[in-house]
């Protein structure tokens, strides 16, 4: 089965980035992100070398929030624009400016290798139609990634498990240890990280939760297609990440965190 038209191109692209980069990153001390739009490094690829941000829209049970367009785009654009910035500045990855917005029946999904969605278990969970089921079913196992982020307690897992059970039924959802190549990829992470939202009491997230885990869907060669973010909110990292009042602890764990999910990504 052929993998997405883009991400075999940008795989290699990625892999290369890597290893020309890899005698810096012993010593890379992480820089703040702050002040203006980074610089998008023009290393003369068409748009099968630059990266796109594609977030999924979807629909939820019961609807709400969001500022009126559904709980997918909480958070969104500057999330996904500061996020796209992060990456252009800290890696030699060049970077389209503007966020892409998809659902998983849209077939052009199968021109980027990475999927971002989040708050998939607020409103009684995501709802998906036979079409959205197959199609992501199809693009994960040809080769594309989806990050699952900010969703909060067991509740909310089980809605979103409800749901997506629906895609892999007869895959486990496995727990990611801090050695996993993933945390380790780019940068060098001690497994995954408490990032909270905005104003809230510091070292705890949602519901008073002051941990963090990842777990993943994995293909039949061990490749991670789905990282689940559960009890962690990256896209307030990167949202925030010009807020005065946002730890900037935060903000990096969350641009750590991403660029090392987009680098595997890339690279497998």
């Amino acid at each position: 089965m052929k993998q997405p038209r883009i991400i075999f191109v940008f795989r290699i692209f990625c892999f290369a980035l890597l290893f020309c980069n890899v005698g810096l990153l012993q010593a890379q001390v992480y820089p703040q992100i702050s002040g203006a739009d980074a610089d998008v490094y023009d290393l003369g690829y068409d748009d099968a070398g630059e990266f796109n941000f594609v977030r999924v829209q979807f629909d939820s049970y019961y609807g709400g929030g969001g500022f009126g367009y559904g709980t997918w785009s909480i958070d969104f654009p500057d999330a996904d624009m500061n996020f796209l910035r992060g990456v252009s500045r800290l890696t030699n990855i060049r970077v389209m400016s503007d966020p892409i917005v998809l659902r998983f029946d849209d077939e052009k999904i199968f021109d980027y290798p990475f999927l971002y969605m989040l708050e998939v278990g607020q409103g009684g969970g995501l709802v998906m139609s036979p079409k959205e089921i197959e199609n992501l079913r199809e693009y994960l196992l040809r080769g594309g990634f989806l990050l699952i982020d900010d969703f909060w307690g067991q509740r909310q897992w089980d809605n979103f498990y409800a749901s997506f059970s629906q895609v892999f039924p007869d895959r486990e959802i496995i727990e990611l240890q801090p050695d996993h190549e993933i945390f380790h990829v780019y940068y060098d992470i001690d497994g995954p990280q408490l990032i909270p939202a905005l104003f809230r009491s510091d070292e705890y997230g949602e519901q008073g939760i002051d941990y963090a885990s990842n777990h993943a869907i994995l293909d039949d060669e061990g490749r991670v297609m789905v990282l689940i973010n559960w009890n962690s909110d990256m896209g307030d990292g990167w949202e925030h990440t010009y807020h005065p009042a946002y730890p900037t602890r935060y903000a990096n764990s969350a641009y750590r965190l991403g660029i090392n999910y987009l680098m595997y990504s890339m690279t497998h």
